[in-house]
């Protein structure tokens, strides 16, 4: 894919993202993951759409609807991604949760081991306190490609950033803070692949978030995939006053 056409398609999405964070309020918890390595890639572009739906009825009614999708594109030393989620639950007929996730990352590799990353991301989440106005959490920094192998890949990277919070009814904030995260695989056969997700935005108001999945290829187009999701936020908003949420999700994963 030639290089113009994949910086053209950046520049798009950038301009819609910000377009967009003008008429919603955003709030960052993200869980960032680092890039896979564009000297490995198979091919110019990768991308998946995962979707999942949980529905009860009887003496409760209860439905959940996930869905998400990442599309990475590769150029050379460097991988520019875009991914997006939706995550809606309804109690009773009442709507109990309704989060919206976007972000866009890119990746330099300045070497076989080391590598420059910039990312940007927002969040709507107005079940957990924040109103619907605006947001957007920007890191850069330096990553550091530990191992790069068939079976296992690791890759760990930090840098600063700075993130603006809308809450509801509190007013808003604009701070600095650190960034670090740290992504490893594990080719368990060659269907089933295990990936454990970390990250960490830190100042005085500290969010961790960690993601753990099993991957189960069931042909080349569809997978089957399982996740356990956990973020913790040193001071949580007034309107969700517990400090850890976690999420347990089971998606079908078709490949672009």
């Amino acid at each position: 894919m030639p290089s113009s056409y994949i910086r053209s398609t950046i520049q798009l999405f950038i301009c819609c993202l910000a377009t967009f964070t003008s008429t919603l309020a955003l709030a960052d918890n993200t869980l960032f993951t680092a890039m896979d390595d564009p000297a490995n890639a198979q091919k110019p572009f990768e991308g998946n759409f995962q979707a999942g739906y949980n529905a009860q009825s009887g003496n409760s009614q209860n439905s959940r609807l996930l869905a998400r999708t990442n599309m990475t594109w590769f150029d050379n030393d460097a991988a520019y991604s875009l991914w997006g989620s939706a995550n809606n639950a309804t109690s009773s007929n009442v709507r109990s949760s309704e989060k919206y996730q976007a972000g866009v990352r890119t990746r330099y590799n300045l070497n076989d081991l080391y590598y420059l990353f910039g990312q940007a991301s927002w969040l709507s989440d107005r079940f957990n306190g924040y109103d619907s106005s605006s947001i957007l959490t920007l890191t850069s920094g330096y990553g550091h490609q530990i191992l790069n192998g068939p079976v296992s890949d690791l890759r760990v990277e930090f840098g600063p950033g700075v993130r603006y919070d809308k809450y509801h009814g509190r007013g808003r904030s604009t701070k600095a803070l650190a960034y670090g995260a740290a992504n490893y695989s594990y080719q368990l056969t060659d269907s089933t692949k295990i990936t454990q997700g970390i990250s960490a935005l830190i100042n005085e108001a500290i969010t961790l978030n960690s993601e753990t999945a099993l991957n189960v290829a069931i042909n080349e187009k569809l997978s089957l995939r399982v996740a356990y999701t956990l973020t913790y936020n040193r001071k949580p908003t007034v309107l969700a006053p517990k400090s850890t949420d976690t999420t347990t999700s089971v998606t079908l994963v078709y490949g672009l």
